[in-house]
């Protein structure tokens, strides 16, 4: 029932947009479709959660993973579907969240049981891992200034409406692409080597941009599966960070925290990034990501002489994580 009424929420919603052309009523909207679409997801991973057996999680883990990032990604093309009726494509997404509702609604599988919300304090996430919280609320920050001005960018340096969609598809697909070999390299390293060379290769793709933008279109393509990989795989490099520094039986309740970290990240990036921007022009947004990279960067080498990472055979496996509910952490096997 959960379900039901959130994708109905979201279905109407995303019709009343282009009724309510103005600032403000998009705004709540928008409230309105984090709050839904969070929801949805978390009926989902509990679904998946109450369902999937020990013996099949890893795999069920990487599937939902996967499918996740493959969404996010070949989403961007469904842009092409809206042709001159600039209102199309909120009717598209109303179609799909109801379209959402066929499954649920038929399905004899019995509904999960409820969740008991809990999670760490941020001051304990802290003391366990500082670098582990502040690379979360860092990645936030890049991924909610990257995924909302990101667009604005590209079409601002002459990106026509077929290249902005690439655009933005390279870069997600990207994130799905690096997390596996920068998670292997992890297992077998100092995890915090592998994220501040990730967050100084996204220092130096933001100066590549800024180089190259007007330029090269499939440069620019380059360039965004690069920055893209590396800006997801900084969030999921921070959970296992932490995950090596707190018992075995805190795990679920700290992918709260930094779920919630991340997300507060992602809320502040845009406005930040926005206001570069209208100071220093569509530049401005890669000026901002480089400088929040080049300053976690500095941290992480920072903390590196002020405590030993544990070796390696001592790390727990990394494992791609998507960054949607803390619920997902429960399937992570």
């Amino acid at each position: 029932r959960t379900f039901a009424a959130l994708a109905s929420i979201l279905s109407a919603a995303a019709v009343a947009h282009p009724f309510l052309v103005a600032p403000l009523p998009w705004g709540v909207l928008r409230l309105v479709h984090g709050f839904c679409l969070a929801g949805l997801l978390m009926c989902t991973e509990s679904w998946l959660n109450e369902r999937v057996t020990n013996e099949i999680r890893g795999r069920v883990f990487s599937f939902y993973m996967i499918t996740v990032y493959l969404a996010q990604g070949g989403g961007q093309f469904l842009l092409f579907l809206g042709g001159d009726l600039q209102f199309a494509l909120f009717v598209v997404v109303s179609i799909l969240f109801s379209l959402s509702l066929v499954p649920v609604a038929v399905t004899r599988v019995r509904t999960p049981a409820p969740i008991e919300p809990s999670r760490l304090l941020l001051k304990e996430l802290y003391a366990a891992s500082p670098l582990g919280i502040s690379g979360a609320f860092a990645s936030g920050i890049l991924l909610g200034g990257f995924y909302g001005l990101g667009p604005y960018f590209a079409q601002q340096i002459g990106m026509d409406f077929n290249g902005v969609v690439k655009f933005m598809a390279a870069a997600i697909l990207g994130g799905l692409l690096l997390q596996w070999p920068m998670g292997r390299l992890s297992d077998h390293f100092d995890r915090r080597t592998v994220f501040g060379g990730l967050a100084l290769a996204v220092c130096v793709t933001s100066i590549a941009f800024v180089a190259v933008a007007g330029g090269n279109q499939a440069a620019l393509l380059v360039l965004a599966v690069v920055f893209g990989g590396a800006i997801c795989t900084l969030y999921p490099l921070c959970v296992a960070h932490i995950n090596d520094h707190i018992e075995a039986t805190d795990l679920v309740r700290a992918s709260g925290g930094l779920i919630m970290t991340l997300g507060i990240g992602a809320a502040v990036g845009p406005l930040a990034a926005a206001g570069l921007i209208s100071l220093f022009g569509p530049f401005g947004l890669f000026g901002f990501s480089g400088t929040i990279a080049l300053a976690i960067a500095a941290f992480t080498f920072w903390r590196m002489g002020q405590r030993s990472a544990p070796p390696a055979a001592e790390q727990g496996p990394f494992h791609p994580v998507p960054r949607t509910t803390p619920v997902a952490s429960q399937l992570d096997p």
